[in-house]
């Protein structure tokens, strides 16, 4: 026991590992809580599309800091399990814009006091001052250089 200890505290000092395994923890938590067949992704295009509905793929693929290959095989799924519709976009005959259906909506509503339960048990060991600086942190390290 006394080597995964050592090698813990090795690891610590790597942002990257921590972050890997915060990540890890965060998908574990989300299959427990949340959803087996909704993924963390998908449930983060759902809010945007409740927010802004009628964006573009692109838009949503912007707003979920995504490719435009992922974007398309989301959309994708999310269109063939009925949670978003696209229609042709009335200004760019060449892109589509993303609505939710009924379902999404009723999807939407039923996870999201599940997604703040898994934030709650995330970040539990935070102080509400702590949260928000780790939010600030994180989102620090997202930034684009310049």
């Amino acid at each position: 026991m006394p080597i995964k200890n050592d090698n813990a505290k090795a690891l610590a000092k790597f942002t990257g590992s921590l972050v890997r395994r915060a990540q890890q923890r965060h998908v574990a938590l989300w299959l427990e809580e949340v959803s087996t067949e909704i993924t963390s992704v998908q449930y983060a295009a759902l809010e945007v599309l409740q927010q802004t509905s009628g964006v573009n793929q692109r838009q949503l693929g912007d707003e979920l800091d995504v490719d435009r290959s992922t974007i398309a095989d989301l959309v994708a799924r999310m269109v063939r399990n009925g949670l978003i519709e696209r229609s042709d976009d009335p200004v760019d005959k060449r892109s589509y814009v993303l609505f939710l259906t009924a379902e999404g909506k009723r999807q939407l509503a039923a996870l999201r006091p599940r997604v703040e339960t898994v934030e709650r048990i995330l970040t539990a060991r935070l102080s509400p001052r702590e949260r928000i600086e780790l939010r600030r942190l994180l989102s620090a390290l997202l930034q684009e250089r310049t």
